[in-house]
């Protein structure tokens, strides 16, 4: 198939073009600079030179191919809403490309964006509702063009790693680095869902030529409690552990407060069922234990 990727440069937008690529699909990646254009050229990727901001380079990327795949996203976090309102605009010209066509829109969410209080989340569970204090909904987004007819599937990622880079927990890295020490909420006992970034880039894929509407879980661990990932942290940087109060919880962690307190363990059984889907890559301690800062 000839599909269309935006994010196709970033972390895991890169290892999805590899995955397809090396499984015989060509791929139209959108590329936002120069750097970015000239990586996917030399990957072998047809480059389309746009942004989510201009959501007509979205519509020219998603002309002429048989689905799309959007991973884009941007994460400068110090205007986290201006991103989530590009984010719905970009998914709702993507879908204005694609409706009467019967062609696949795999959108990406996150297992944090569920609601599934005291358990681990499943496909089935609906994402949080629109309006909340937390303003990212791609989902909402997709579900508006479902019922204009386009067909969605939804990947919703857990903390995807490798010794590069692991999801939030590089941003828990980062504010480590800036505060002189690590820390989590209370003890800790919270989790988070990982996967390997493999692993995720196999799903997109399996999901892709699967090409059905529906929605998948990109989990490879159901949960990794977040004091075990604070003491790996803590090692790795040398920088001494410390439990914070929930009060104290914003000060520390700014904008992902709700998130570093957050038990968000999710499920992916009805995935591997559907897709044949089995993680093979490590875990997200492991990783952690090799990335490249330490």
């Amino acid at each position: 198939m000839r599909v269309f990727v935006t994010g196709a440069s970033g972390f895991v937008g890169s290892a999805v073009v590899r995955e397809l690529l090396a499984a015989g699909h060509s791929v139209v990646g959108l590329a936002r600079s120069e750097a970015s254009a000239a990586a996917l050229l030399a990957a072998g990727v047809e480059v389309v030179r746009g942004d989510l901001t201009r959501p007509e380079t979205l519509a020219a990327g998603a002309s002429g191919v048989d689905a799309v795949i959007h991973l884009a996203f941007d994460h400068d976090f110090s205007k986290f809403a201006e991103s989530c309102a590009s984010e719905q605009r970009a998914i709702a010209a993507l879908g204005d490309a694609l409706v009467g066509t019967q062609k696949l829109l795999i959108v990406t969410s996150g297992t944090g964006m569920v609601s599934a209080p005291g358990r681990p989340s499943t496909e089935d569970d609906a994402p949080h509702a629109e309006g909340g204090a937390f303003p990212r909904s791609p989902e909402h987004a997709a579900a508006a063009l479902a019922q204009r007819g386009v067909r969605v599937a939804i990947v919703r990622l857990p903390q995807v790693h490798d010794t590069r880079r692991a999801g939030l927990v590089s941003f828990v890295i980062e504010v480590a680095r800036q505060k002189g020490f690590v820390a989590h909420v209370g003890e800790g006992s919270n989790h988070w869902a990982a996967a390997h970034i493999d692993d995720v880039a196999r799903l997109y894929r399996l999901a892709l030529e699967k090409n059905v509407a529906a929605r998948y879980h990109a989990v490879g661990e159901e949960g990794v409690q977040l004091r075990a990932i604070s003491e790996v942290v803590s090692k790795g940087l040398g920088l001494p552990l410390r439990s914070v109060t929930p009060d104290e919880a914003p000060g520390y962690f700014g904008w992902m407060t709700a998130i570093a307190g957050a038990d968000a363990r999710s499920s992916s059984d009805t995935t591997r069922a559907a897709l044949g889907w089995q993680p093979t890559g490590r875990g997200l301690i492991a990783d952690l234990e090799k990335l490249e800062w330490v």
